[in-house]
C-alpha cells in the first residue's frame, strides 16, 4: 500500500537535496548469499506442516511468529515491521499462479533455525528462519530476525513476495498514523541489478523501517498524482535456475528508532551490512546453541521422547532470553539504560494487535522458571533476571509482575499492570535462595541485601488478621472469579509459607541469627494456620480460599498442589513432602479425572458448578498447573501419578508449536485454545522441574557441596545419566544403574572429589570411600506407558489415583472409564515366586497373566465395573 501523510512536507521540501546526496554516495548493493554449511548435528523435530499449527523463531533481538503455511509476521523489537507475509510463484511456461504457502509440505525445528519446505512439481523452495543474538556490526538501525529463501527450480520462475507494512511499536507505546512504503531504487551503475529497496515511513523523523530481497523489484506504486487507492507491497523476484538454484536469497530487515537511524541512507546502509553479515550471523546463532547444549544438563535415559522433551524445553526457554529495549539510547551507555538480558512470559502471532501473545516481561512467570534454569545450570540467567527485578522493585518492597517491552519510553507506572499481582514477591525470596543453594552465590545475597529484605518486609506487613499474606495486595492466582474476587487464596498461604522458610535461610547465610529464626518461626506459625481454617471437609482436601468473615470458597482446585513445590527445611509434614497435615485426600483429587486429563491438569474440578472447561481461569488445563501437581505426586510419595503427570507435560513438546510447549489447553477436549501463547516459558520449564526434582529426586546445595537424590525411576529403565550437572567449580554425572532391590547412583564428572552424595530414601547405603549410594526399591512395582491423546479426543485413559506400600503388601487404587479395560506391567516377579492378587471389592476383574519362572516381569489386567461415568478399583499384591 502506498500513502502519503500531511506530517511529511517536510521530507518533501528536502527531497531535492536528498537526491542530490543520494547521487554523490554509492547506493546500497545487496546480493544473493553462498549456500551456507548449516548444522546438522543438534537436536531436530520434523513434522509434516498442518497449515493453522504455529511456529515461533525467537531471540534477544527479534521474533518470527507465524503458521506452518509459512506466512508470517517480523518482529525487530520491539518493533512489529511487517506481517501477512505470502509467497506467489509464476513458472515460466506455465499459465497458472501458484499460491507457494499452500505448497508448504515440511517443517524441520533445530535449536539454530527453523525450516519449512514448499514442494512443487516445478520448483522446491526453503524458507529458513534464524534470530541471531548480535547486532550487525556497524550498523546505526536495529536488525532482528532473518528469513533466507532457498530456490531449486526447473524453470525461470518469478517469485512475488508480499506483506503488510506495520511499522508498530509494541504495546502500550502509542502507534499513530499508517505507514508509508517508498521504494528506493538502486540508480544506474554496476549495482543496478542488486534491486533496491522498500522503506517504510512513519508520520514522524524519529521510525522508519527498510525491507528487501537482494535483486527484488517493486510491485505497484501508485504516483501521488493518483487517486488514493491502496495495493499490496510486494517484492518481485526472478528466479533463473542457471544463475540462482542453490543461493540464499534473505529478506532483509532494519528498523530505526532515532532520526539518525531512520534515515533513508542509514536504513539501507543497515541493510546492505546485514546481507554481507548473514553467513557470519548465523555462525554466532549456532554457536549460541551449542555452547547451550554443552554446557547445560541432559539426560540419557530408555524413553527416547522423554530425552528430547527435557532438551527441547531447555531450548525453549532460551529463545524466550529478550534484551528490554531503551528507546535511542544504546544498552549499557547510561544508568538509566542498563545492558540486561530477562525472559519474556511467550510468544504467539500478534494479528492485528501491536503484543505478540504474552511478549512481556513477567515476574513470576520467570520465577517459577528459574526453577528449571537453576535446575540445570544458567546461573548467569537466572542471576540476571533476579537483578532485573530488584531494579524494577516498588519503593515498599513490593516485585513487579508485568513489564511491556516499551515500558523505559512511556509512563508505564501508570497502567494497572506492573504491580497487579501479590504472588511475585514471595516467589522472589523463594528463587533467590534456590538460585543460591544451586550456585553457592552467596555474594549474590549480600549484594542484594536491601532488596530482599525489602520484599519481606513487604510480604510480612500485608498479613491478614490470622498473620497470612493476602489478596488485598493484588491477585493470587485467578483474575476473575464468579461471585467476586477471593479475599485470601490457600495459594497465596502456600507461597507465604514457603518464603518465610526461605527467608529464615537466606538470613541464615547472612549470619543474621534473630532474623532467621522469626522467618522460621513464622513459616512454623502459618503452616499450623493453613491446617486449621483451610481443610475442605467432605470435599477432601483444602478449600480454594478464605473469606474475610472466615467463611471459605469449598470449591476443589489444583492450588493445593503448591504445598509440595519447595524441598526447604519448615515445608515438609510427617514425609509428605508438605505441610499440609492430611495430604492423601489431596494428591488423590490431584490424579482424578475431575481434575487431571489425559493432556494435564485442570485448575477446578469437572465437577463444579463453575466448571467451564472453555475458561481462562474455571476449567482449562496448563502445562503449569501439570507441573505442580507432578511435583506434589513426587514429593508425596505417589510416583506413578507423578509420572503420569510429567510425560502429559512432555509430550505437548509436538502437540502445536514444534519444541516449545503451549500456554493453555481445553479442559475437555485435547486441543490448544486458538489464544493459547503456543510458546510458552513456563510450560516449558514445567518439563524440566518435575523430571530432575521429581522422577530423579535431584536437590543442591551448594554451601555445603552436597546432592542429594531420592530417585522414583520406572520400573522398566535398567539405567538412567543426568550429564554435565553444572555446580560452582565444574559439573558432575549422576549415574542410576539398576540392580536386583536398588537402584546404585554414582557420582563422576569434573568435581567429583569436592561433592558428596546423600539420599533421604529408607533402607540406603554408602559405598566406602566413593561418591556412590544404594537406594532400595520395592520388590514389586507396577510399570505404564505414557500415551500421546488423540487430537479432538477426551479424557479416557485409565490412571493410578494412590499407591501404598507395607513389608510384603501394595496396595493400589486405580480410576477408569466404567466397562474399560487397562494393562499394567507388574516387575519383580522374579524375587517373589508366590505373588498373589486381590481385589477386595471386586471379585474377578482384576488378574495377573501366568508368568512362568524365570521372568522378571508379567501384566495385570484390569476390568473397570461397568456403568456409566469413572470407576475406582482397589488391587492387592502380597507376596
Amino acid at each position: 500500500m502506498r500513502r502519503h501523510h500531511s506530517l511529511l512536507w517536510t521530507a518533501a521540501l528536502l527531497w531535492p537535496a536528498n537526491l542530490q546526496m543520494v547521487a554523490q554516495t554509492p547506493a546500497p548493493a545487496f546480493r544473493s548469499v553462498a549456500p551456507i554449511a548449516f548444522d546438522t548435528a543438534g537436536p531436530v523435530l520434523r513434522a509434516h506442516t498442518e497449515t493453522l499449527k504455529p511456529f515461533t523463531v525467537a531471540g534477544e533481538r527479534g521474533v518470527l511468529l507465524g503458521q506452518q503455511d509459512g506466512s508470517l509476521e517480523a518482529w525487530v523489537l520491539p518493533v512489529k515491521l511487517l506481517s501477512h507475509l505470502t509467497i506467489e510463484a509464476e513458472i515460466e511456461g506455465y499459465t497458472v499462479p501458484i499460491d507457494v504457502n499452500q505448497q508448504s509440505a515440511e517443517i524441520e525445528v533445530r535449536p539454530d533455525r527453523t525450516t519449512i519446505t514448499f514442494a512443487h512439481i516445478g520448483f522446491t523452495v526453503r524458507q529458513i528462519m534464524f534470530s541471531p543474538p548480535n547486532p550487525v556490526p556497524g550498523a546505526t538501525a536495529l536488525t532482528g530476525p532473518v528469513v533466507l529463501f532457498e530456490f531449486d527450480c526447473l524453470h525461470p520462475t518469478d517469485f512475488t513476495f508480499r506483506f503488510t507494512p506495520n511499522l508498530e511499536y509494541m504495546w502500550p507505546e502509542r502507534n499513530e498514523g499508517h505507514p508509508n512504503p517508498d521504494w528506493v531504487a538502486p540508480g544506474p551503475g554496476p549495482n543496478e541489478q542488486a534491486g533496491g529497496y522498500y522503506v517504510i515511513h512513519s508520520d514522524y523523523p524519529d521510525l522508519a523501517g527498510a525491507v528487501t530481497i537482494p535483486g527484488a523489484r517493486p510491485g505497484i506504486l501508485a504516483p501521488y498524482q493518483e487517486r488514493p487507492q491502496v495495493h499490496p507491497v510486494e517484492l518481485k523476484l526472478h528466479i533463473d535456475p542457471a544463475r540462482d538454484n542453490g543461493r540464499l536469497f534473505p529478506l532483509l530487515m532494519a528498523v530505526g528508532t532515532n532520526t539518525a537511524a531512520a534515515g533513508t541512507r542509514s536504513l539501507g546502509d543497515t541493510l546492505e551490512k546485514l546481507n554481507e553479515n548473514i553467513a557470519a550471523a548465523y555462525q554466532a546463532n549456532d554457536e549460541k546453541y551449542k555452547a547451550l547444549l554443552a554446557n547445560s544438563v541432559s539426560i540419557d535415559t530408555p524413553d527416547k521422547n522423554l530425552n528430547e522433551a527435557f532438551r527441547w524445553a531447555e531450548i525453549s526457554i532460551e529463545q524466550l532470553k529478550a534484551k528490554p529495549y531503551c528507546g535511542a539510547g544504546a544498552a549499557g551507555q547510561s544508568p538509566s539504560c542498563p545492558d540486561e538480558t530477562a525472559l519474556v512470559a511467550g510468544y504467539y502471532a500478534s494479528g492485528d494487535s501491536a503484543r505478540p501473545g504474552f511478549g512481556w516481561f513477567f515476574g513470576r512467570d520467570a520465577l517459577y522458571t528459574l526453577y528449571a534454569v537453576n535446575g540445570y545450570g544458567d546461573f548467569a540467567l537466572a542471576k540476571s533476571e533476579l537483578e532485573f527485578l530488584i531494579h524494577r522493585q516498588r519503593a515498599d518492597g513490593k516485585i513487579m509482575h508485568e513489564y511491556s517491552q516499551t515500558a523505559s519510553q512511556i509512563d508505564w507506572k501508570a497502567f494497572p499492570y506492573m504491580y497487579a499481582a501479590a504472588d511475585s514477591t514471595p516467589l522472589f525470596l523463594m528463587a533467590a535462595l534456590d538460585y543460591v543453594r544451586a550456585s553457592g552465590d552467596t555474594q549474590f545475597l549480600k549484594d542484594n541485601r536491601e532488596a530482599i529484605e525489602k520484599a519481606w518486609g513487604f510480604e510480612t506487613g500485608h498479613a491478614d488478621t490470622n498473620g497470612i499474606y493476602d489478596n488485598r495486595q493484588g491477585t493470587g492466582w485467578v483474575e476473575s472469579w464468579p461471585g467476586g474476587m477471593p479475599h485470601q487464596e490457600i495459594y497465596l498461604a502456600l507461597l507465604d509459607q514457603q518464603a518465610s522458610a526461605a527467608a529464615g535461610q537466606i538470613e541464615s547465610l547472612l549470619g543474621d541469627k534473630e532474623k532467621s529464626q522469626s522467618a522460621e518461626q513464622r513459616a512454623d506459625a502459618i503452616a499450623k494456620a493453613i491446617n486449621q481454617p483451610f481443610p475442605n471437609g467432605d470435599k477432601g482436601c483444602y478449600a480454594f480460599s478464605r473469606n474475610a468473615d472466615g467463611s471459605l470458597d469449598r470449591t476443589k482446585t489444583v492450588y493445593p498442589a503448591l504445598a509440595w513445590w519447595s524441598d526447604l527445611p519448615g515445608t515438609s509434614q510427617g514425609g509428605t513432602g508438605s505441610i499440609l497435615e492430611h495430604p492423601e485426600a489431596c494428591l488423590q483429587q490431584l490424579a482424578s479425572h475431575t481434575l487431571n486429563t489425559d493432556w494435564g491438569l485442570r485448575d477446578i474440578s469437572n465437577d463444579e458448578k463453575i466448571y467451564d472447561g472453555m475458561s481462562y481461569h474455571q476449567g482449562s488445563v496448563w502445562p503449569l498447573f501439570t507441573g505442580w501437581a507432578a511435583m506434589a505426586e513426587y514429593r508425596g510419595g505417589q510416583p506413578l501419578a507423578g509420572y503420569q503427570m510429567l510425560m502429559e507435560n512432555a509430550n505437548l513438546t509436538r502437540a502445536q508449536d514444534l519444541g516449545a510447549v503451549t500456554e493453555l489447553l481445553s479442559g475437555d477436549f485435547y486441543v490448544p485454545f486458538g489464544r493459547s501463547t503456543s510458546h510458552q516459558l513456563w510450560s516449558s520449564a514445567m518439563v524440566v522441574t518435575p523430571v530432575l526434582r521429581g522422577l530423579f529426586g535431584i536437590s543442591m546445595d551448594a554451601q555445603t557441596k552436597t546432592i542429594t537424590v531420592n530417585p522414583h525411576l520406572p520400573a522398566s529403565w535398567d539405567h538412567a545419566d543426568v550429564l554435565h550437572l553444572p555446580v560452582n567449580d565444574g559439573d558432575l554425572d549422576l549415574n542410576f544403574n539398576r540392580y536386583s532391590d536398588h537402584w546404585e547412583v554414582s557420582l563422576g564428572g569434573t568435581s567429583v572429589s569436592t561433592w558428596r552424595l546423600r539420599t533421604d530414601s529408607p533402607g540406603t547405603s554408602l559405598k566406602s570411600r566413593v561418591p556412590v549410594v544404594r537406594v532400595p526399591f520395592p520388590r514389586v512395582q507396577l510399570d505404564e506407558s505414557a500415551e500421546t491423546p488423540k487430537p479432538g479426543s477426551s479424557t479416557e485413559h485409565a490412571r493410578v489415583l494412590h499407591e501404598e506400600r507395607e513389608a510384603n503388601r501394595a496396595t493400589f487404587v486405580f480410576e477408569g472409564p466404567g466397562g474399560s479395560m487397562a494393562e499394567y506391567d507388574v516387575v519383580g516377579i522374579d524375587s517373589v515366586p508366590n505373588l498373589k492378587i486381590d481385589s477386595p471389592k471386586n471379585k474377578g476383574i482384576a488378574y495377573l497373566a501366568p508368568c512362568k519362572p524365570p521372568c522378571r516381569a508379567t501384566f495385570m489386567a484390569l476390568h473397570f465395573p461397568e456403568g456409566t461415568g469413572w470407576k475406582t478399583l482397589t488391587v492387592t499384591l502380597t507376596w
